[in-house]
């Protein structure tokens, strides 16, 4: 059967394709700017006719209604990584959160251990030998819809087409939703003074020909901002911003030096505004993969002078690093931060670090503590942590012993906290000079 038929007979209207969806079954949903919103909208109009659907999904930027309380029983969602808009249900005990490594949540739907009923998806429109692109999300989604049961596509003619590892052929998609409407969008941070400061420090540390791996907000976007007088620089991250576009344009990341995938951007998902989703569009150099493959630390670490930046929420005097939680409140998730430490660890010339502000509320707490709050989970630990940056300095921990490091982070905390930092390491005698018991002679 040509592909043209198979696509006219799986298409269908959004309420009978998510007919498909039944009590007790897992529902995967693409995240990021990929969200399929028209086939999130008619998941929710299934609420009276269903009971414990268990809706799957790593960060969202559309509405998710599921987690109201009065789906409860009838939804419940399980998030690999908390956006704001599942945050409070969390914290409510109204849904779940699974700490994983983002690198290792394609392994839970490919051996079964997570086994996915219904994958909702977003592509663009098939090409002339029938594969739709994954757009600006292939992420988790490729091998999602590769170990699905059932795959229910929203067809997108404004969702771009990208290169790489990011297509699904029309025979692979069980019901097909057509429409047209803009792609979710993240708007770009107001880079603020202190993102500025804390950008500079962490651009000293980026030479020429580097790799790098970048977030989104302040913090990345002011790092990108110093680098324009950099040369030949390469990018394999898990994710890229709008931040990137002038560096590319101004020929400063080119991926020239890269020893391995060189001249290409290696990425999973773009998180941005249409502006970025018409840059990725039909653009060769960036080469979109699963995760599994881009936050690979073995393949990270192929790349020489891999530069990985991540931030944290607290990080205590032993170099202990909290991102996903305050205290007991789940706030995000592991996400891909220590997939991209480990690979950076072990790249030649390769710096992994960790970058913050120096306090939090508005100047009243100091992110670096002398012990993590209670409940805080521990993302990165002691004993992978390099460089960590705020905007008053560097402080290199690796291969340091507890009084060097308490020193070091000390001295890159904000100023009014330091004194009573310094008290804790003398109560802890983690501060105590080594000659201090000495007898004179």
């Amino acid at each position: 059967m040509p592909w043209e038929t198979e696509y006219r007979q799986k298409i269908e209207t959004p309420d009978e394709a998510l007919r498909t969806v039944r009590s007790g079954m897992r529902v995967y949903i693409q995240p990021g700017n990929a969200e399929p919103e028209t086939l999130v909208e008619a998941l929710l109009k299934r609420a009276p006719f269903v009971h414990d659907v268990e809706v799957v999904h790593m960060l969202t930027l559309g509405r998710a209604d599921y987690v109201a309380p009065e789906m409860a029983g009838h939804f419940r969602h399980n998030a690999m990584f908390i956006g704001s808009n599942v945050r409070e249900a969390i914290n409510d005990g109204r849904a779940d959160y699974t700490p994983v490594y983002l690198s290792e949540i394609e392994g839970l739907f490919e051996s079964g251990a997570m086994p996915i009923d219904v994958a909702l998806i977003q592509v663009s429109p098939p090409d002339a030998h029938g594969f739709c692109s994954y757009g600006v999300s292939v992420d988790t989604t490729l091998t999602a819809a590769k170990y699905a049961h059932c795959v229910i596509a929203q067809v997108n003619d404004q969702m771009p087409r990208t290169y790489g590892d990011s297509f699904i052929h029309v025979s692979q998609i069980s019901a097909i939703v057509e429409c047209s409407r803009p792609l979710c969008e993240l708007p770009r941070t107001r880079i603020s003074d202190l993102h500025v400061a804390i950008g500079r420090n962490v651009a000293g540390l980026i030479d020429d020909g580097a790799v790098l791996q970048t977030g989104i907000g302040g913090i990345p976007d002011a790092v990108l901002r110093f680098l324009m007088d950099r040369k030949d620089l390469g990018v394999h991250s898990e994710l890229v911003s709008d931040g990137i576009i002038p560096l590319i344009e101004a020929g400063v990341v080119t991926g020239a030096r890269k020893n391995f995938k060189p001249r290409k951007i290696i990425l999973g998902f773009v998180l941005g505004t249409k502006k970025l989703f018409d840059f990725v569009d039909n653009n060769p150099e960036f080469e979109f993969h699963p995760t599994a493959y881009v936050n690979d630390p073995l393949l990270i670490a192929r790349n020489d002078n891999m530069v990985a930046i991540n931030s944290a929420l607290q990080i205590d005097l032993t170099g202990q690093v909290c991102s996903d939680s305050i205290g007991t409140q789940f706030y995000s998730g592991i996400g891909g931060q220590v997939d991209f430490l480990k690979g950076a660890a072990h790249s030649k010339g390769g710096k992994p670090v960790i970058a913050l502000p120096s306090t939090a509320r508005n100047g009243t707490v100091s992110r670096i503590v002398p012990m993590l709050d209670p409940g805080a989970g521990v993302v990165t630990s002691r004993g992978l942590i390099r460089y960590v940056v705020t905007e008053y300095g560097v402080a290199y921990l690796h291969g340091k012993c507890i009084r060097q490091r308490a020193q070091a982070l000390i001295e890159i905390a904000h100023p009014k906290f330091r004194d009573e930092l310094y008290e804790f390491c003398e109560q802890t005698k983690w501060l105590q000079h080594p000659h201090a018991h000495a007898t004179a002679e």
